[in-house]
């Protein structure tokens, strides 16, 4: 078994507005391992968001707490915690995000500029099969060629962790299995460890390991030793 490369220990996050208290979150518990393909599934308002933004730390829990290779993110300074999300996380969501005045290569530049270790732009264009539209704007562009510019922008900044809000909640069918296909893809030969939660229960069928939520809890947990290729999902 590979090592833990981010974990969740007892995770509790609530959320106030006056004295109306929602618990999005409660006791999570996970660890995910170097180069694994998981994915969380749950239906709107399970806490999966959440989750994923408290691993990307772009929020804070309650109580409990998340360890990043071996450092809880807790004793991070604010310069540390900006310096994790910019060089360790890879976000992708499921309205991409693009910056319409930039190209496609543009977009990806402008996410390697103030990491340490980029890939190539040309290379990383060039595994999500956008070589020959690198020029071209947001406007110019189907919704999976855009989630493509937002894969590769991600993915250009060489992260620890690539982390996934559904991803092909905005797409068609057939584009949004070809996504599907091109994460996995890019986590097998790039080694990128990737998270992706989505409410489609069918993607679990993809995952190395999968996590199913429900108001705030994790009710299953498994491993998956044969894993499905995208193409053969059906939903």
């Amino acid at each position: 078994m590979s090592e833990v490369i981010i974990g969740a220990e007892d995770l509790d996050k609530e959320y106030r507005q006056g004295e109306v208290s929602v618990l999005a979150l409660q006791g999570v518990s996970i660890k995910v391992h170097s180069g694994e393909f998981v994915v969380i599934v749950g239906p709107s308002g399970s806490g999966k968001s959440t989750l994923l933004n408290i691993l990307g730390g772009m929020d804070v829990p309650t109580s409990g707490r998340v360890i990043y290779r071996g450092r809880d993110l807790k004793t991070f300074t604010q310069k540390e915690l900006t310096q994790y999300r910019r060089n360790e996380i890879g976000f992708v969501f499921q309205l991409y995000n693009l910056m319409s005045a930039l190209t496609a290569r543009e977009n990806v530049e402008l996410a390697t500029e103030l990491v340490p270790e980029p890939l190539p732009i040309a290379e990383v264009l060039e595994r999500v099969r956008l070589s020959d539209r690198a020029g071209h704007f947001p406007s110019q562009m189907s919704g999976g060629e855009q989630q493509r510019v937002a894969i590769a922008r991600a993915l250009a900044k060489n992260p620890g962790l690539l982390l996934c809000d559904e991803p092909t909640g905005a797409l068609d069918y057939e584009t949004g299995i070809r996504i599907l296909a091109l994460l996995r893809e890019l986590n097998r030969e790039y080694g990128t460890t990737v998270v992706i939660i989505t409410h489609n229960l069918a993607v679990a069928d993809m995952g190395d390991s999968v996590l199913r939520m429900r108001s705030g809890e994790i009710v299953e947990s498994r491993d998956n030793a044969e894993p499905v290729p995208a193409e053969r999902i059906v939903w």
